[in-house]
């Protein structure tokens, strides 16, 4: 039996109280066997439901298990292929252009992440564009795998239009995620960001429970500052100018380069037009230590820096010690790992019903 408690209450509402837990290993067995009656190779299938599952281990839930029916519906809508034909388009060595073949992204951005990691070790450095893709998930799960393999990853990807420019009223460009890894040892860094304040799962989440946003996060339609999640028209790029500048970056990388369509000119995740990819662009960058100070030094290097920024002072009314990036995931998925991985309400009865489609109990949701 699948160990899955439910809270809900006669009538459909949700029951107040802990939210839903959901096992690790549990989750990605139930995902890997959607994914894999859904169409997808056997290998693909274990490749995105552990992606999809770390994501949510790590904390980064809104791209993370919450994301598998929205991917199902994709499949069975043939916006994205359960067996894609990816073929290489141009190939100059360190440079590999692929076509995705309309793929799910994450199985598209592990096929560049493994060449990327392959020519990386040949060349010292490597870029693989990618386009006719669609969503990825989570950038950093590309990055750090290229970490894990004693590499530095870099990864960014195209996504349709959310965030207005710096004074801007309408949505121009994409979240557009930047990512970059490199690990030593059992430590790392990994730095996953959008390039707005928040992602717009976030305010769908917000929207969903009537609470209000943070300041600074979107605006209305007069590009006036919104805290009211109803109200809120754009997101807003991180740090004024400067987030809408790396946005920019973002765009050019994963959409400009790999001639994939603009941010405004993609279609949303969920209201897609059926029988077609997305044609999302992602840009995988890696490169090889060893090539450049030597794998040793730069293992050295690392280590010191990470120590070191965590070694510094913290303020006086600081709420905690000094980070780096990739810290506060690192400490969720400990805790994940040891007590379950809570779920919304709408992801936990999307779970219980994966459970009982494929006889294995009913997960609930455990307070």
């Amino acid at each position: 039996m699948t160990e899955v408690q439910d809270t809900e209450v006669p009538g459909g509402a949700v029951a107040a109280g802990p939210p839903p837990i959901l096992p690790a290993a549990t989750a990605e067995a139930l995902a890997e066997t959607a994914l894999t009656r859904a169409g997808l190779t056997p290998d693909d299938a274990r490749d995105v439901a552990r992606a999809l599952t770390d994501t949510s281990l790590r904390g980064i839930d809104t791209h993370g298990l919450r994301l598998l029916p929205q991917y199902l519906d994709e499949l069975a809508a043939g916006i994205a292929t359960a067996r894609p034909d990816i073929r290489t388009v141009r190939d100059t060595g360190a440079a590999v252009m692929l076509d995705a073949g309309g793929a799910l992204g994450v199985v598209a951005g592990l096929a560049a992440a493994r060449i990327a990691a392959e020519r990386a070790r040949t060349h010292g450095v490597a870029a693989v564009g990618v386009r006719n893709s669609n969503h990825f998930g989570a950038a950093s799960v590309y990055s750090r795998r290229l970490a894990r393999a004693g590499l530095v990853g870099i990864v960014t990807t195209s996504a349709a239009s959310r965030v207005a420019p710096f004074s801007g009223t309408e949505p121009l460009f994409g979240t557009n995620p930047l990512s970059f890894a490199a690990a030593v040892e059992d430590d790392e860094f990994a730095l996953d960001m959008a390039t707005s304040q928040v992602c717009f799962g976030e305010i769908k989440e917000r929207r969903k429970h009537a609470e209000p946003l943070d300041a600074g996060w979107a605006t209305d339609t007069e590009g006036r500052p919104a805290t009211d999640p109803a109200q809120a028209y754009a997101l807003s790029p991180l740090g004024g100018y400067k987030g809408q500048g790396l946005a920019m970056v973002a765009t050019l990388l994963g959409a400009v380069l790999t001639g994939s369509p603009a941010d405004w000119e993609l279609e949303h995740i969920g209201s897609s037009t059926p029988g077609r990819s997305r044609g999302i662009g992602h840009l995988v960058v890696c490169l090889d230590p060893a090539a450049f100070a030597g794998s040793a030094p730069f293992a050295s290097g690392l280590k010191n820096l990470l120590d070191t920024t965590r070694g510094a002072p913290s303020g006086a009314d600081a709420a905690q010690a000094v980070q780096v990036p990739g810290d506060p995931q690192r400490r969720i998925a400990a805790e994940r790992s040891e007590k379950g991985i809570p779920l919304d309400p709408h992801t936990a009865r999307a779970f219980a019903a994966l459970a009982a489609e494929q006889g294995t109990g009913r997960p609930g949701v455990t307070p």
